[in-house]
Parts: structure tokens; sequence; C-alpha cells
């Protein structure tokens, strides 16, 4: 059995192909009990999923607007319904919290804190917003559009789930749900915004960001 500090840095993984949600789902299980286990180091994979909604602990019934539009999957995540897509990144971040405080909502904190910087090195600015999740976008005139999503579950300390940073979705994708439970606002990306950011770009700064939000350096696997 491996020891625990054999593990120092964080895998990361990039899928250039799209990933359905069971595999992936299936896949966190089992990395998640090897975290837990001392087997296997955590981990950050980047990917992106077919189009897909995705209904929260906190999910409402009635947030479900057209069901039938694409697969609706069930997780253990917090939060309320939200959507996956091409052209949004999803990060699935599985660490060991008590390397990183013991304390969830710093965690959720520095997800924040990673958006947040990732907007900024592309112009954009990104805020946090009380009693909602996520990051936001002032469009003036009191109009706020949510461009990150969180949605996380912790076992036993370790972490799943993670984030997805709208950078190129097909935004009317989202008319199927009220996106996390809020409909008095809307959704946005970094294209809608007018930022043409290349996914491998994007990828390059969340690297970077994770590495010195967390301060946690990084290693590729396959």
């Amino acid at each position: 059995m491996a020891d625990f500090q054999d593990f120092p840095a964080v895998e990361w993984r990039v899928s250039d192909a799209l990933v359905d949600y069971e595999t992936a789902h299936a896949f966190m299980e089992r990395r998640v009990a090897e975290i837990r286990a001392g087997h296997a180091a955590e981990m950050v994979w980047l990917l992106e999923h077919p189009p897909l909604y995705t209904a929260g602990t906190s999910a409402e019934a009635s947030d479900l607007l057209d069901g039938e539009r694409f697969p609706v999957f069930e997780t253990g995540r917090g939060g309320q319904y939200t959507y996956h897509g091409p052209g949004q990144r999803v990060a699935y971040v599985m660490l060991d919290l008590k390397r990183h405080g013991s304390d969830v909502r710093a965690y959720v904190h520095d997800l924040e804190e990673l958006m947040i910087r990732t907007l900024q090195a592309f112009g954009i600015t990104g805020e946090r917003r009380e009693g909602r999740v996520g990051i936001w976008v002032e469009r003036g005139t009191g109009k706020e559009d949510k461009i990150g999503a969180i949605g996380v579950r912790v076992r036993k300390w370790v972490s799943f789930h993670g984030l997805a940073l709208n950078v190129a979705p097909d935004l009317s994708h989202f008319g199927g749900i009220v996106p996390c439970g809020v409909s008095e606002h809307g959704v946005t990306s970094l294209k809608a915004l007018g930022v043409h950011a290349p996914l491998p770009d994007v990828d390059q700064v969340l690297r970077r960001t994770f590495e010195a939000v967390f301060a946690r350096r990084t290693v590729d696997i396959d």
C-alpha cells in the first residue's frame, strides 16, 4: 500500500472528447475511495459533457421546465438543477480536505476564487453574491448573469464534483431548467461577453490559478 506522503502533487487530467456523465461519476466514486485509502493522489479532471441536466440535493421538481430535452441525472452534490454541455469547462476536483484546512466553507470559497481569478485573466470581473453560490457578472441596471456554477460533495473529507465555467456553451440549453433555482437572473459565458477563449487557453489559466489558490503543485497524467 502506498503511503499518503507518496502523493505530494495533485494529478491533472484533461479529456479532449466528451465524457458521459455516468462514466465520470463512476470514476469519481472510485478515485475518492482510493484517495481516502491512501492508494491514489488527489486529482483535478477537466472535461466536457454532452448536453445534460443534473439535479443536486436541493433541486425542486418545479425547476425542471423541460425534462424531455436532455437526459437528467440525480447526483449527490449540493445545489439545485444545472446544465452541462459542450463549450462548458467542467472541473471535477478530488481533494483530501484534511490537507486543505478541513473547512468545507473555505473550500467552496477557494473554488469561487479559482473562477474569479481565471475570469480576471480574460478581462472579465466575476463576483460572489451573498446567498447565491457561484460566480456572477454584473450587466448593468441591476441585471446579473451567472457565469460559473459550483456543486460539491464531501465524503469523509474527500471532495468530488466541483465547478462548471461557461466558456462557449449554447446558452439556450439552459432554458430547460431554472438554473440553480434562480429565475430572476440569467446565464452568460465568456463568448457571450465578447471574449474568444479556446478551452486549452482556459485550461492553462485554470491550472496556474489552482496552483496559486490551493498552493499545490500539479502533475500531468494520461
